[in-house]
């Protein structure tokens, strides 16, 4: 009897793996090279210093110990963070309010409201910003018009006591549209019988909101908040930009990764900007895991 030409199960199963893989080979070359790679050599430059004399010389975690105790470093996390338990809430709360009313079937027109609070995300961060910052101009800008139109002097929203809740506003007007579409999206999602059985049941739009809505979006309310604080850590775009409108209220060490990117790019400090770097991602890392863990536990 001639022997069976067919691979056996072991062989199979060796096919399938490296099938597989060949599938998945392309992403991992390119995750590998676009994210673990620059992760890798950021970790290496920390552990390194450029030296007058000596050139580039292992010093192990000095750097650490030096950002650890650097107060430009922790004013600009302080910053942040403010910005973050501020504005952050601010901004959910009104992208929530609006998937609402929009999803409440109530809302005349919500088809043109949804795509009208969408567009602001559409828009690059720069050209917001400078927009923004047009308007926010004291002389030249929106501010100075209405000074001048009115007789009147209201406060410079570029001035370092309102700069913040200026960026703040900004980020808002970007995001509250991109947050809308998440919580929209998983209020689109839930069964209508539910709505109807909490209806039959004499249940108001509120006791709906509260018992069924709000419940079932809970994993997007997580992500969208994961996403915000991640966001908000990584701040650059709108002071970078407006650093020239506010040379006074915007330093070079305003957050953190323009205090990274300063130290990089204008002071040449390459290893401690990495080191800079690579602590606030980890703080950042943290944070979020910490959210996304306390938003599980009360999901469960």
């Amino acid at each position: 009897m001639a022997a069976s030409t067919r691979p056996g199960p072991r062989r199979r199963g060796v096919a399938r793996r490296w099938t597989g893989w060949g599938f998945v080979g392309p992403f991992m070359i390119v995750f590998a090279l676009v994210f673990l790679a620059p992760i890798a050599y950021s970790i290496y430059l920390s552990l390194f210093r450029q030296q007058l004399v000596g050139g580039n010389a292992f010093v192990g975690l000095e750097n650490y110990s030096r950002a650890l105790s650097d107060p430009q470093l922790w004013s600009a996390a302080g910053r942040v963070s403010l910005f973050l338990v501020v504005q952050v809430p601010i901004m959910l709360g009104i992208a929530l309010l609006v998937a609402l009313a929009i999803d409440s079937g109530r809302l005349y027109g919500s088809g043109f409201f949804r795509i009208s609070i969408f567009l602001p995300y559409a828009v690059p961060a720069v050209v917001a910003t400078l927009m923004w910052g047009f308007m926010y101009g004291t002389r030249f800008g929106l501010i100075g018009n209405i000074n001048d139109a009115f007789g009147i002097s209201l406060p410079n929203p570029l001035s370092p006591d309102l700069v913040l809740a200026s960026i703040g506003n900004i980020v808002t007007w970007e995001f509250v549209g991109y947050n809308m579409l998440i919580f929209y999206s998983a209020l689109r999602v839930i069964p209508h019988s539910l709505y109807e059985a909490a209806e039959i049941d004499g249940a108001g739009q509120w006791r709906i909101i509260s018992a069924i809505k709000l419940p079932a979006i809970r994993g997007a309310l997580v992500i969208a908040t994961i996403f915000s604080i991640i966001g908000s850590f990584q701040l650059f775009n709108e002071p970078s930009i407006l650093q020239s409108l506010a040379p006074n209220a915007i330093t070079t060490s305003f957050t953190p990764n323009l205090y990274a990117y300063s130290l990089g790019f204008s002071g040449q400090q390459y290893n401690y900007s990495a080191t800079v770097a690579i602590i606030m991602g980890l703080l950042t890392m943290v944070i979020a895991y910490v959210v996304q863990l306390r938003g599980m536990r009360k999901e469960a």
